[in-house]
């Protein structure tokens, strides 16, 4: 077996994170590098061993197991154990608290847009095997990647946590050793949220509704959340936890929603709501349950659709039984689409996010809390120009992060106040818990949000800041986009080309290619959808600039830079239009689409050469080489245009010539 710490330390040197939270900045956990790793791995035909994260009771935790247990717990790999022992159900006589992880697991399982972030393709148990496994998770606004070895713990034959819902599944249970040791240790995700779960898993905004103090409009958030496939969860309350009532609900429980819908019943309305139990069995006993007598009048086909009898753990039940079960609904999305209902179906929301430290020493007056007190520390400021009294348009997402490697620090009860202009106090929202997010209608006008917390300590935070945008085009054919839309930059929305060129230029007057990548790398790849494809290399910059560069002295002006950044803008109205699964790359016939939708020429041959010299090894293109290629592409088609007016000289089509081009 291989050790590589040392190893490691001494090839690698020192790393630096990425700021801006986009997958292509993924920050190494413990430094340690998943492809270097691996390639270490298979050239010395050896397979890999953390010993960051070891196999031993150190990882497990001590006071999760008696010590008896801990002792009797052995590490296989998947390959070395049986389908039936890696997907036994749960031993009961285990301690059982992670519960909010698995549901929010669970509800990941659903939403396969956000499984790839998580989970990346480029691993398994046959290609290039060699013990070693990676998942990503979002961690105060960053994303992080985590390696692991496939060593799982057992006790008495038994794998010691979570369980796959279908055969050969061994995902979940790599998935749950990288985000125990991202926590510090199995023990550590004896008791959570899940809500804290859901965030880390997408990286999106969390929203937690009473179930006993429920919002009017509940069923309208539940039925938004379903359709635009936000990830959703729920638990129970109860001081005993794990019991089994007559009822088949388990106290002190979380579970997952997988779904909420309308259908006819004895000739009204019926709202049922899906849930799966995590355990993978018990279930609700009560109406709308597997085998119970509503199934029987509802329509033949509803029925074939959503009814399935099997002890999986899944079942359906009423609104109004939901509510009266269950104690806490959490919803996450990148964005709240679960709040785009009634007559708001023509939006989208800005998102800013700010990463700083809260400071007590910089506050003043009686209370370290209190509205006064803060106006020292950092406030920030937004606008609202669209309002519904019908409607949320603003969220607030605040979240308290720990000092790094410090998995048990104590929560402190952090929140902040909405002031308006005048600074006079519109909201407030304090709570012990690490996220605390809150959503708002607010009229039309300018605001500031300033975190702060009860106690007398420094904290630093992330405060992201959710503003709807609605569409006013009556007639608009867009629709709720079935997959959640990524944060749109407030940056790309509502600075002046003038104000960005001003910042980056020297002495104001032009800027060169260094200058151009760092503000497209700034001021561009803000969001999920545009950084996951990769930043723009130098190289591509100094090409950009050579197309847009009309004065041929390698620098932009002013001007040169207003038609790019124009052309930017569009090209990122185009991207996300086209990109409907919102994975952050267009495929060959997303980009025919796109290169189609501008009015450009297009054939089979020069769309091979774009996909083969623009696009990865699986011919997908990121937003940063679509702007390259989509600059190259226009510029040349206009340059054709000018010489055809030349007359007959002209011996050549103009597919013919972008063919030519596109491959120089």
């Amino acid at each position: 077996m291989l050790n590589l710490s040392s190893a490691l330390r001494l090839q690698q040197g020192l790393q630096t994170a990425g700021t801006t939270g986009g997958l292509q900045n993924l920050r190494n956990f413990n430094n340690q590098d998943f492809e270097h790793l691996r390639s270490l791995c298979l050239s010395q035909g050896l397979l890999f061993e953390d010993d960051i994260f070891p196999a031993d009771t150190s990882s497990i935790g001590p006071n999760l197991l008696p010590k008896d247990k801990l002792q009797q717990i052995e590490w296989k790999r998947p390959r070395s154990t049986t389908v039936n022992n890696l997907l036994n159900v749960l031993d009961p006589s285990l301690p059982r608290g992670d519960c909010w992880m698995l549901a929010a697991l669970g509800s990941l399982t659903m939403q396969k847009q956000f499984l790839e972030k998580v989970l990346p393709k480029d691993q398994g148990f046959q290609s290039d095997y060699a013990g070693i496994f990676h998942f990503r998770f979002w961690q105060f606004g960053d994303w992080v990647d985590v390696v692991i070895d496939d060593r799982l713990p057992f006790l008495n034959g038994n794998y010691l946590s979570v369980h796959a819902r279908t055969s050969n599944e061994f995902w979940p249970s790599l998935l749950e050793k990288a985000y125990a040791k991202l926590q510090g240790s199995y023990q550590n995700l004896h008791g959570g949220y899940i809500s804290d779960a859901l965030v880390d898993f997408t990286g999106g905004v969390q929203m937690q509704f009473s179930l006993k103090d429920p919002p009017p409009d509940l069923e309208d958030v539940l039925k938004a959340a379903s359709k635009s496939r936000c990830l959703m969860g729920c638990s129970t309350s109860g001081w005993m936890r794990n019991t089994v009532l007559r009822n088949g609900i388990v106290q002190g429980h979380a579970y997952t929603v997988t779904g909420a819908v309308k259908i006819r019943f004895k000739n009204q309305w019926e709202h049922i709501i899906r849930v799966w139990n995590p355990w993978g069995h018990g279930e609700w006993r009560g109406p709308w349950s597997d085998g119970s007598p509503e199934w029987d009048y509802v329509e033949p086909e509803i029925k074939e659709e959503l009814y399935r009898k099997k002890n999986d753990g899944e079942f359906w039940m009423s609104y109004e039984n939901f509510r009266e079960q269950f104690s806490w609904l959490c919803v996450c999305n990148c964005t709240p689409t679960f709040l785009d209902f009634g007559d708001q179906r023509h939006t989208g929301w800005s998102v800013e996010r700010h990463i700083n430290l809260w400071n007590p020493l910089l506050a003043t007056g009686r209370s370290n809390w209190s509205s006064g007190a803060v106006s020292k520390n950092p406030q920030y400021f937004f606008k609202v120009t669209k309002h519904d009294p019908k409607s949320y348009n603003v969220v607030i997402s605040l979240i308290q992060k720990n000092a790094e490697g410090v998995h048990d620090a104590q929560k402190l009860k952090i929140g902040f106040f909405i002031t308006t202009e005048n600074s006079k106090v519109l909201k407030q929202d304090f709570s012990l818990a690490r996220d605390v997010s809150s959503c708002f209608n607010l009229s039309p006008g300018t605001y500031a949000v300033t975190p702060a917390t009860t106690e007398d300590r420094e904290f630093e935070f992330v405060l992201r800041i959710f503003v709807k945008n609605q569409d006013d085009n009556e007639n608009s054919n867009s629709q709720l986009n079935p997959a959640p839309p990524m944060d749109v930059p407030r940056q790309i929305q509502d600075s002046s080309y003038k104000a960005i060129f001003l910042k980056y230029a020297k002495q104001g007057s032009a800027i060169d290619a260094l200058q151009l990548q760092r503000l497209l790398n700034d001021m561009v790849l803000q969001d999920e959808m545009t950084s996951v494809g990769g930043e723009f290399s130098f190289d591509s910059c100094r090409a950009i600039l050579a197309l847009m560069d009309l004065n041929s002295n390698g620098q932009l002006t002013l001007q040169e830079f207003g038609s790019l950044w124009r052309s930017v803008t569009k090209y990122m109205d185009l991207f996300r239009r086209e990109d409907r699964n919102c994975s952050g790359f267009l495929d060959v016939y997303e980009l025919k689409s796109a290169i189609q939708t501008a009015g450009l020429p297009v054939n089979e041959q020069i769309l091979h050469l774009m996909a083969l010299r623009y696009g990865n090894v699986y011919k997908r293109m990121g937003f940063a080489d679509f702007v390259s290629c989509m600059l190259r592409l226009e510029t040349m088609t206009y340059a054709f245009q000018n010489l055809a007016k030349g007359g007959p000289q002209v011996l050549m089509t103009v597919t013919e010539w972008l063919t030519l081009v596109m491959y120089i």
